[in-house]
């Protein structure tokens, strides 16, 4: 999978998880410093896949998931699973839930570091 849909990827599946966040916390969350989180809501912006909605906060926006955005998650998501497929047909279904829950530990870990 490209750099860019992974980061898309990302974006998406957080948006998805904690529904409208700023742009900042999304950053945050994704641990992406702000040029890089900016660049990958202006490609999700352009396609349509996110929109940019005003908050309370008159300050800044909040970035929503669109519809569209919604399918892309989708594709994105069924691409990688076939993708994953290819490098794992070694492994029976026990070695791959196995392998998948060290790599959620793995993830876990990370993202709390990164807090």
């Amino acid at each position: 999978m490209p750099l860019t849909a992974r980061a898309d990827s990302a974006v998406l599946a957080a948006l998805d998880e904690y529904g409208r966040l700023s742009q900042a916390d999304l950053g945050r969350r994704l641990g992406l410093d702000r040029n890089d989180i900016n660049a990958v809501v202006n490609r999700l912006q352009a396609g349509r896949y996110v929109k940019r909605v005003p908050d309370a906060d008159r300050r800044r926006n909040k970035i929503g998931v669109t519809s569209l955005g919604q399918a892309h998650r989708v594709d994105l998501l069924t691409r990688a699973s076939l993708a994953q497929d290819d490098p794992l047909k070694a492994l029976l279904a026990a070695e791959r839930r196995q392998l998948h829950a060290l790599l959620e530990k793995i993830l876990t870990a990370h993202a709390q570091q990164s807090a």
